[in-house]
């Protein structure tokens, strides 16, 4: 057989060169879409998981102040009690349920020191079973600090930490888990001082003023002289 023209061997030689690249391109691009689709899977297993304790979330969700959805269980002294509800993928979620955990978030009002009233307050106003959504804003071995956020209509939602002292049910305490140097502390420190001033001006909860007769009332119960009077009827 003869040999091909010098020609048609050059033009073989480039057509087998360009065959070699874009496989090799092909290949590279193949190798690219399986990882980003392991990252996005992982991602979405994360996203979807149901964390039954302040440790089972992961660390980032916490530093980019990722905001859960969660069902109330009850108020405690030490904070609310939530069940996370996590995102729904059909397949994965299916999956998951198998063998995750059961167990409750403990919640706390993050820049809120509550008052005895605060507490009597949301027992009130929120309900067992009823959905919340929390903000993570820092974290402990036990609870989480959060912004606490409640629906009230179709496009109405209010934070509880913020109402807590517009009401006068708490004060401005310091916020747990997050840098004080940071734009988001700042941010959240002055709104919530706006909430407590608020309250203080209009003599509400913590900040009501007693009246006069309630001061001499309370001050005459606690001289000397009246003391002594109830000691000798005692006897």
């Amino acid at each position: 057989m003869a040999e091909p023209p010098s020609g048609a061997a050059a033009g073989l030689a480039r057509l087998s060169e360009w065959a070699d690249t874009h496989l090799g391109v092909l290949r590279g691009l193949s190798t690219g879409m399986a990882v980003a689709g392991l990252l996005l899977l992982a991602r979405s297993v994360r996203m979807t998981t149901k964390f039954s304790s302040a440790l089972d979330i992961p660390v980032e969700f916490v530093k980019k102040n990722v905001k859960l959805r969660g069902k109330l269980q009850q108020i405690t002294e030490s904070g609310l009690e939530v069940e996370h509800i996590p995102i729904s993928i059909p397949f994965i979620t299916s999956i998951q349920r198998k063998w995750q955990s059961e167990g409750l978030l403990l919640v706390r009002l993050a820049g809120v020191e509550l008052a005895p009233s605060g507490m009597a307050w949301l027992q009130q106003e929120l309900k067992p079973k009823q959905i919340i959504w929390f903000q993570l804003l820092g974290r402990d071995d036990l609870a989480l600090e959060c912004l606490v956020l409640v629906n009230k209509g179709r496009f109405l939602s209010v934070c509880l930490n913020e109402e807590v002292l517009r009401q006068g049910l708490g004060r401005t305490a310091r916020i747990e888990g997050l840098p004080h140097d940071s734009h988001l502390y700042w941010e959240l420190h002055k709104r919530f001082l706006r909430a407590e001033l608020k309250a203080l001006k209009k003599n509400k909860g913590i900040w009501k003023e007693e009246s006069y007769s309630e001061r001499i009332g309370e001050c005459i119960s606690k001289s000397r002289l009246v003391w002594t009077l109830k000691r000798f009827v005692s006897w």
